[in-house]
């Protein structure tokens, strides 16, 4: 697939330098009890930013972890899809982040037990300007704020915005993984390079132990050609940075924000139930140190028609 194999020649260049699942990161997390922390970036939006943190994160709350998802997208779309929709001026990520508030008042609950998030509304948008006039500290705001989730949770996902920003860069700043999710079509490749890029900056400036760890093929469509080769291409160039799992496109995936649940809730028998599920334990065994209960098969969900 000449098209698709060109924009990932540009990028694969970036390999080495993100390194295979980030082990010295997984190894500091088995001997110290690390809360791992995770970034759900890609700066092209509707590629399942959103979809992929709500849902990865319920799956590993039913797999008994505890999770806290952060909202950082002023469009704040994770939170209304738990239904935590803080007003202008109430609790949220914002207040958080300018010290008006502590963590404890901007933690709220989700219908899943062991899952935790930290809304987010229209406010958020204003931070960029009021952080661009800072010299001191700007890029670490959202590191000093969360800080103290590292005693109270085992995971801490991150919802970026789709742009490399102010914002986004914070949310680098906190963690020390990020995961791509990347619709596999043509064109939601040609950004890939240049978050990539933007992990390595950040690493080399900011944050040493900033890792991308993982690549997430979503929306994949089993009635195209199209998807499978991209999905070649990339899996060919990255290696063992893209997940095995495979998230297929499913209309109950749409529907389940609605209702104010993740989709284990929503439809517990569906693909992308099945497939989050498989998600969330390919996660859990990056560390090697989970039991998880056996799958029904081997295998995880595989690219095909129901």
């Amino acid at each position: 697939m000449k098209y698709a194999g060109a924009i990932v020649y540009s990028i694969s260049y970036t390999r080495l330098k993100v390194g295979p699942r980030g082990m010295s990161y997984f190894h500091q997390c088995r001997n110290n009890f690390t809360m791992r922390s995770i970034a759900i970036s890609n700066q092209k939006g509707g590629v399942g930013k959103t979809t992929t943190t709500a849902n990865l994160g319920a799956c590993l709350a039913e797999y008994g972890q505890r999770v806290v998802l952060v909202d950082m997208d002023p469009q704040g779309n994770l939170s209304v899809h738990f239904g935590v929709e803080p007003g202008r001026g109430e609790a949220s990520i914002y207040t958080l982040m300018r010290e008006e508030d502590r963590h404890d008042d901007v933690i709220a609950p989700t219908p899943v037990e062991g899952l935790s998030i930290i809304g987010s509304n229209i406010d958020l948008a204003g931070i960029e300007v009021e952080l661009s006039r800072e010299n001191h500290d700007r890029e670490e705001r959202l590191k000093r704020a969360t800080g103290a989730l590292e005693d109270i949770f085992d995971y801490m996902i991150i919802d970026c915005p789709p742009s490399l920003g102010l914002l986004t860069i914070n949310a680098m700043c906190a963690v020390k993984e990020v995961f791509i999710p990347l619709q596999t079509e043509f064109f939601a490749l040609q950004g890939l390079g240049r978050l990539i890029h933007t992990v390595e900056l950040v690493r080399k400036k900011l944050n040493p132990a900033l890792e991308v760890t993982g690549i997430i093929a979503s929306m994949f469509d089993v009635r195209t050609s199209l998807a499978t080769e991209v999905l070649e291409e990339i899996s060919e160039h990255f290696g063992a940075l893209v997940f095995d799992t495979v998230v297929r496109n499913n209309i109950r995936l749409a529907e389940a924000p609605s209702y104010g649940l993740p989709i284990s809730h929503y439809d517990s028998s569906c693909y992308g139930t099945e497939d989050y599920r498989s998600l969330a334990r390919e996660v859990m065994e990056m560390t090697g140190d989970v039991e998880l209960p056996a799958r029904e098969c081997d295998a995880p969900p595989l690219p095909m028609a129901q």
